[in-house]
């Protein structure tokens, strides 16, 4: 399988994971990202046991910018610069309706389920705080889902399901999520949901020079409802 690789160098890669795919091997076996990166660098480089290491994580319906290393000590440093929040990770989502603000900050504690592999807003010992902030770039009107907004969405701290969880808490739940929407809960089939890795800037771990890249959605629904995406694109 063809993977769109952004950036490549001697100590990390930059790919477009694409939706639906597990980031790296997880109990289904499907399919992962790492793999594929793992065996594209085995044949370029005629190393059996290529070394590469998994800096974030994307949940398994989201597309998008990610980034891994090729050496163990580009792991550590860009672990370590995961840690201090110095790698700034931004995500394009559509929205189930209209913020009452163009732009905002949401901050929760987060608590995670993990037999239901869920999480939920609750102010418990055990929760983690959770900040966010967005910022409406524009909003649509459908026949079927009413009002549909398109937020870009700067990820503070990285915990599980975040995003996912307090836009549905706030009143703004994703388009196409089965577990926070209750729009989508009970609807047969696949919607894939509508939250994308865009941007990703982080210091390289050799040279230190700051890295910037862009990532755009799929040209397909909801996506294409929006004119700057669509202008994007044609660029």
């Amino acid at each position: 399988m063809d993977i769109k690789i952004l950036y490549e160098d001697n100590f990390i890669i930059v790919a477009e994971k694409p939706p639906k795919m597990p980031v790296q091997k997880d109990k289904t076996n499907d399919l992962d990202l790492l793999s594929i990166l793992k065996e594209k660098l085995s044949r370029e480089h005629k190393v059996r046991n290529p070394y590469i290491g998994l800096i974030h994580r994307l949940d398994r319906p989201v597309g998008g910018a990610i980034l891994y290393a090729k050496t163990k000590p580009a792991n550590a440093f860009l672990s370590k610069e995961l840690q201090d929040r110095n790698i700034d990770k931004k995500y394009l989502a559509v929205v189930c309706g209209k913020p009452e603000t163009d732009q905002g900050v949401f901050i929760d504690k987060l608590l995670k389920i993990g037999s239901k592999n869920m999480s939920v807003v609750k102010d418990t010992k055990d929760a983690k705080e959770a900040v966010l902030e967005y910022k409406l770039i524009e909003t649509t009107t459908t026949e079927e889902y009413g009002p549909l907004s398109l937020l870009e969405i700067d990820l503070r701290t990285g915990r599980h399901h975040q995003i996912r969880v307090q836009m549905s808490h706030h009143g703004l739940p994703l388009w196409g999520d089965t577990k926070y929407n209750n729009e989508f809960a009970n609807k047969t089939g696949w919607s894939q949901i509508a939250l994308w890795s865009y941007k990703l800037s982080f210091g390289h771990p050799k040279t230190k020079e700051i890295l910037n890249f862009i990532s755009n959605p799929y040209d397909e629904y909801p996506w294409n409802l929006f004119s700057q995406l669509t202008t994007n694109s044609e660029q």
